[in-house]
């Protein structure tokens, strides 16, 4: 089984402003003659971490990473004002343009393969791969799987620490208050509010239960920026018409795709991954069959590795 390439630090790190008040942190990893990548993380609001530039041989590869608006080292931190899909995708365009990229793989996981989808079907002419890992379609069904009725059957003491803070007579409909919380005047009702909503997704993430995930989502700089920004996307659509990642799929037609998703997959169930490959049989779909939602998991790992390097062999020889 196949583990993440050696830890390595970014040859260049820089900030890309976009529309006020908005500044992205943008890091460039690996081989700066290679075969572009741009990795799109998760959330949206969970911001890039160091391993996430292991996925990638840093001899074959150009590793780009940045945090989108909200998220991670990006300011204003957990800002929702500009902050919309449209806003992302001409962010993704901003940063392509400023490095004089023509073509890059997109490797995005969870939400990182829904902005991934949106980009490449806007911009298919510029995406000269995808890699996407835990296929999360954002359509109100899959929404009201996780946050509303579905997951919490599975996980029932996790749920009730999820249903803790809403007055029992909002809990039709927790995403409206949850946003209520998260968007309070009153700091302290933010944070509760938040850390409560990213727990929630931290404890169900992985098929087995892992302490440093757990501790990473409870914690209150992550989960107010992750929450916030989450709550504030699905209150939205996502900025999505109805199942539009699906109805535009013919625009990947000619692209290669490789899909990972986890068989005990709580978060985004693997149904998701299947209605994309229905649509776009001509991407590869592996099943993990010992895992669930999280990329650091084992399974998961190995596969995503195994995938990267497939891409860079499978672009070689399309020329």
């Amino acid at each position: 089984m196949r583990g993440l390439y050696p830890a390595i630090e970014p040859y260049r790190q820089w900030r890309m402003p976009v529309d006020v008040p908005h500044e992205l942190y943008v890091e460039e990893c690996g081989n700066p003659d290679g075969l572009p990548v741009l990795f799109l993380h998760g959330g949206p609001g969970a911001g890039c971490l160091p391993y996430h530039r292991r996925f990638f041989d840093p001899e074959i590869y150009r590793i780009i990473l940045f945090d989108q608006r909200g998220a991670g080292q990006s300011t204003p931190h957990a800002e929702l004002e500009q902050n919309t899909m449209p806003h992302l995708v001409a962010d993704i365009e901003q940063l392509r343009e400023q490095l004089g990229i023509d073509k890059w793989v997109l490797f995005g996981g969870s939400w990182g393969s829904t902005l991934a989808l949106v980009y490449a079907q806007a911009h298919p002419e510029h995406v000269a791969g995808l890699v996407l890992r835990s296929i999360f379609l954002c359509r109100p069904q899959d929404i009201a799987w996780f946050y509303q009725n579905g997951a919490g059957r599975l996980f029932p003491e996790y749920w009730e620490q999820y249903l803790a803070p809403i007055p029992e007579d909002e809990r039709d409909d927790m995403v409206s208050a949850y946003y209520r919380q998260l968007t309070s005047q009153d700091e302290l009702t933010r944070l509760r509010a938040a850390r409560a909503w990213s727990l929630w997704e931290g404890h169900t993430i992985s098929l087995l239960p892992c302490k440093e995930v757990d501790e990473a989502f409870g914690n209150a700089h992550f989960a107010l920026s992750m929450a916030r920004i989450e709550c504030h996307y699905f209150m939205h659509n996502s900025y999505l018409d109805d199942n539009q990642i699906v109805n535009n799929v013919d625009k990947l037609k000619d692209i290669p795709g490789i899909i990972v998703h986890g068989r005990y997959d709580v978060v985004c169930p693997i149904d998701q991954a299947f209605a994309l490959h229905a649509a776009w049989p001509q991407a590869e779909l592996q099943v993990v069959r010992d895992a669930g939602h999280a990329a650091s998991e084992p399974g998961i790992v190995d596969a995503l590795v195994s995938a990267t390097r497939d891409m860079a062999r499978k672009l070689r020889a399309m020329g």
